[in-house]
């Protein structure tokens, strides 16, 4: 059962500032489906206006984002879907309009570009949560992942949970910040990169050989990353596959190397990925990481937040 909202719903705004959507139907039922709890829907994206893999071309994408966070009657701007695309934007992006705006901004998969690069330049927060199309417009909603957005966006605080085998005992405190892994190591060495001491890194991926996120994971190891965060969180690495060359080497070969090597605590069982179940975590926001017996918890504090129809900047 869907929770029922704890607050006047708001005004969301649809952007497509990567991939495109397939169908139209589909798009209609996530408005449908954004409707149906009240909120108001600002549509940006247009499919007449598909250019190559790209929901728009890039003037038009880019002209999308600052348009949302110009409307005084949006609160929260989600992205249509991932993909790719936004790598191409970030130079062109008013940071600063973003940050100014107000505006809570959504999405996972390619969006992380976007968040990162907001919180390097402005240290501005967003949430690393649904999209239009991955999450509102399936016939079948999941109803945890959506219910763990409303719950986020009301506030004051979000717990998330988790729980695996081998996980280790742990308190730390932290910024909680992370995405999807190709893209946050796609930006590393670049002025899109954020400068994060005494993190909490979340990390996901799909289509991704264990190997790959492996080597994804030295490399930010190497380049001194991982040595300055508190602690890394798995979350879901999906549709990727083995073959007879691996000889023994998958996930939990991979996962048991990570812990031998890397700098810093390794945990898994975060449900956040690619899957339809997925939880949503501000980006950028102070968290308190409590894990014991294979079992953690998350809880992240001082974010924005939606009251009374107003949005809550966080301290």
């Amino acid at each position: 059962m869907t929770l029922a909202s704890p607050f006047p719903a708001p005004g969301v705004a649809i952007v497509a500032p990567s991939g495109y959507a397939r169908d139209d139907a589909g798009v209609a039922r996530g408005i449908a489906a954004l409707a149906s709890r009240g909120c108001r829907v600002h549509n940006y994206f247009d499919s007449s206006r598909i250019f190559q893999r790209f929901g728009a071309t890039d003037d038009e994408r880019l002209a999308q984002l600052h348009a949302a966070a110009a409307n005084p009657d949006v609160q929260v701007v989600m992205a249509l879907r991932g993909q790719y695309g936004l790598t191409r934007l970030l130079p062109r992006i008013d940071y600063q309009q973003m940050a100014s705006s107000g505006k809570i901004f959504v999405g996972f998969s390619d969006f992380t570009a976007f968040q990162l690069a907001l919180l390097a330049k402005t240290g501005a927060q967003s949430y690393a949560g649904p999209m239009l199309y991955s999450d509102f417009s399936p016939p079948q909603h999941d109803p945890f992942t959506l219910d763990d957005f409303w719950r986020c966006l009301a506030g004051p605080t979000h717990r998330v949970t988790g729980e695996a085998a081998g996980n280790p005992s742990l308190a730390v405190e932290g910024v909680v910040w992370g995405g999807n892994l190709a893209m946050l190591v796609s930006l590393l060495g670049t002025e899109y990169f954020p400068q994060v001491d005494n993190g909490i890194l979340f990390i996901e991926d799909v289509n991704e050989h264990p190997y790959r996120v492996e080597r994804m994971l030295l490399q930010l190891m190497q380049a001194g990353v991982l040595a300055r965060q508190r602690a890394l969180v798995l979350g879901e690495f999906s549709a990727y596959n083995l073959s007879p060359a691996d000889n023994g080497y998958d996930a939990d070969a991979m996962l048991a190397y990570l812990r031998a090597t890397l700098p810093l605590p390794v945990l898994t069982g975060l449900a956040y990925g690619h899957g339809r179940r997925r939880v949503t975590i501000p980006v950028g926001a102070p968290a308190t990481l409590e894990a014991r017996d294979g079992a953690f918890a998350l809880t992240v504090r001082d974010y924005p937040v939606l009251r009374q129809g107003t949005l809550l900047q966080s301290a």
